[in-house]
């Protein structure tokens, strides 16, 4: 089992650097095959398909290498995913330890229930990604380096997924950063588009000084950075390095995950490609952040301040994000900010306690919102915009894009049968009982990575305002964000065709893995059914239901007066707020962006005046010094001699005064 996860590792990677030196080398040696193809040497090929194949084959030479060894990645994560439901247990293995004078770290592996399957989604999501960008980015020159870069992500991501040690962890999370920096950063000619590489990079980057020290924190309290003896050692550790550690875990997962206060830099990162959206809001850097929370979750469930600094920070941004995500006309941007809104779902949900119902809510939106981002690509190739308002009518023109589009707004939205109304009631039914019965169980179950015994993590009670407050803004949020979905469905698929060409359904490489992702989006949810941990409670279930309802009729009640009009005309001169995100942006411009540069030019202004003026202005001394010198050194030889007969007076005067 660990040897098939580490080779499930080590083929993205190895395809990333294959890729990244070898592509165009590959394409080239693909030429004389695609020759013999054109010329009808290929058997069984029709001539019009030859002549395709031909064309498309040294071009996508790089996409073999990007292909292959992602499915293959995929069948061994499915191999482990399938072995660990049948006999789970934890499964471990050490590749290396590197001894540093200290505490010894190790390149080791840890097989569980979360570390498999939300491998499996990785790749999953990540083959279909590299599948569809075959024909999204078939012109692109730099299509070599961009597959590559998938690759490596993808490989990063595995690394965070299946690490046992976290300094080995932090080397695939701060890889996923440099490689986001790269992808969302593609189109670099683009100044905005280079602009939004740098912020997400930079962002992050401040969440990821936090992170580290939280694992300095926590390795240096238990002595270790294998993940399983720090958990192991929680119940000894300090109160104080339990909650400086957790607290400062939570700053790389406000980066990462892109929450409040560090998430400013998702919407603008949807300036790359479209697939590289998919890979990144479905299934790995922004669900890391969620995901190491969970990994390390007995240590939180000791530090109830930091659960609950996690829950108001998942209260602001579900229902924030929802609400910015209801004013905006940009297609992908709408979708960024319910990712953001999304995934404070599931940090609400560890902060309540059900770190099983978020991993599930992390499953199924990983699932959805991989096809909403692909159908999205699909619709904006078919436009030749990302702007809702350029979108309507398409339903007829892309049915295959509009019923799977329609089953991904439906698990987004929380309706049923669709697998976000599982997912999602489960994480507000577990608020519900931590509102009313503070001090929630630990819910090992399937997911579980459970190092500590049954009695000995009964850590102290989560505050029962932090389970009111996830479970008001939550509901909230399921209202609003069926609004959005339902605005989004309505103006994209329905309506006047405002188009100026004919729109038409997808190439099929683009087409069918959409096609394909609506199948778990729909069905994923029924899987929660067998678990007491993943079942939505009835009563819960209809309230929520009804906000549901509430948010889409209101939706539609608009729309139905006038099709051809946007409903987001009911925010009336709220919009432009809500559309700016809030003008959050504006307000780190004045309380940080401005005081910096003003620090900056103080610093330049210092460094030209007292430092470079001192470094200056020793230079001219000796010059100046060298110049009253120099003047007795003229090339005249009589005032040479003149020179030395006075010295020779002045010595023996002195000797005759002196004697």
């Amino acid at each position: 089992m660990i040897v098939l996860a580490a080779v499930a590792v080590l083929l993205p990677f190895a395809a990333a650097f294959i890729g990244m030196i070898f592509g165009p080398t590959i394409s080239h040696l693909l030429t004389p095959f695609a020759r013999r193809v054109r010329r009808g040497v290929s058997p069984g090929t029709e001539p019009g398909r030859a002549r395709i194949l031909a064309r498309r084959l040294p071009a996508n030479g790089p996409a073999l290498v990007a292909v292959l060894p992602v499915a293959a990645s995929t069948v061994l994560t499915a191999v482990v995913a399938a072995v660990q439901w049948q006999h789970p247990r934890t499964r471990t293995g050490t590749l290396a330890t590197v001894r540093t004078g200290g505490i010894p770290f190790g390149v080791s592996l840890d097989v569980d229930g979360t570390a498999a399957v939300v491998a499996l989604l990785v790749c999953c999501v990540a083959l279909a990604v590299q599948i569809y960008s075959v024909a999204y980015m078939r012109d692109d020159p730099r299509y070599s380096s961009y597959a590559a870069f998938i690759s490596l992500f993808t490989a990063a991501m595995l690394l965070v997924v299946l690490s046992g040690d976290l300094l080995a962890l932090y080397v695939g999370w701060e890889v996923m950063g440099i490689c986001s920096y790269f992808l969302i950063g593609h189109y670099w000619h683009d100044r905005a588009t280079s602009r939004a590489a740098v912020k997400a990079f930079l962002v992050t980057r401040l969440g990821d000084v936090g992170f580290l020290f939280g694992i300095f924190v926590l390795g240096l309290a238990a002595h270790s950075f294998e993940i399983r003896t720090v958990l192991s050692r929680v119940p000894s550790m300090s109160h104080t390095a339990l909650v400086a550690g957790t607290l400062l875990l939570l700053c790389g997962l406000a980066g990462k995950s892109a929450q409040f206060p560090l998430h400013t830099w998702l919407p603008d990162a949807m300036a790359g490609p479209t697939p590289v959206s998919a890979l990144i809001h479905a299934a790995t850097m922004v669900a890391a952040g969620i995901y190491v929370v969970a990994r390390l979750y007995p240590a939180f469930l000791f530090a109830p301040a930091s659960l609950a600094v996690l829950g108001v920070i998942a209260a602001i941004s579900m229902l924030g994000a929802a609400l910015a995500a209801l004013a905006q006309d940009d297609l992908k941007r709408v979708l960024a900010y319910s990712t953001i809104s999304q995934l404070a779902y599931m940090g609400g949900g560890l902060a309540v306690g059900t770190r099983d119902g978020a991993l599930f809510h992390l499953l199924a939106h990983g699932a959805f919102k991989a096809l909403l981002f692909l159908g999205a690509g699909c619709i904006i190739v078919a436009v030749g915009s990302n702007m809702l308002s350029a979108m309507g009518g398409l339903r007829h023109a892309m049915p295959v894009t509009f019923w799977s589009m329609t089953v991904g707004f439906a698990a987004l939205a929380g309706v049923p049968p669709a697998s976000g109304f599982f997912s999602k009631d489960t994480i507000l039914s577990q608020a519900w009982h931590a509102a009313r019965q503070p001090g929630p169980k630990s819910d090992f179950g399937w997911f579980a990575y459970a190092p500590l015994r049954a009695g000995d993590h009964a850590g102290p009670a989560v505050p029962s305002w932090t389970g009111w407050l996830v479970l008001v803004a939550g509901l909230l949020t399921v209202a609003v964000t069926a609004a959005y979905a339902t605005r989004t469905w309505l103006v994209a698929f329905f309506g006047e065709r405002r188009s100026p060409g004919g729109a038409r359904e997808a190439s099929g490489l683009m087409r069918w893995p959409v096609a394909v992702l609506a199948v778990p989006a729909l069905i994923l949810g029924f899987f929660g059914l067998g678990s007491d941990r993943l079942r939505p409670e009835l009563g819960m279930s209809l309230v929520s239901l009804l906000f549901v309802a509430a948010g889409a009729g209101a939706v539609f009640l608009v729309w139905n007066r006038d099709p051809a009009l946007d409903p987001v005309r009911l925010l009336g001169p709220a919009r432009p707020l809500l559309r700016d995100g809030f003008r959050l942006d504006a307000v780190y411009g004045v309380l940080v962006v401005r005081p910096v540069l003003a620090l900056a030019e103080m610093v330049v202004h210092t460094d030209e005046r007292a430092v470079d003026a001192a470094v200056v202005g020793t230079g001219r001394g000796a010059r100046r010094l060298g110049g009253l010198l120099r003047r007795t050194e003229n090339g005249n030889p009589q005032a040479y001699v003149s020179g030395v007969m006075a010295g020779v007076v002045l010595i023996v005067l002195a000797v005759v005064v002196l004697t």
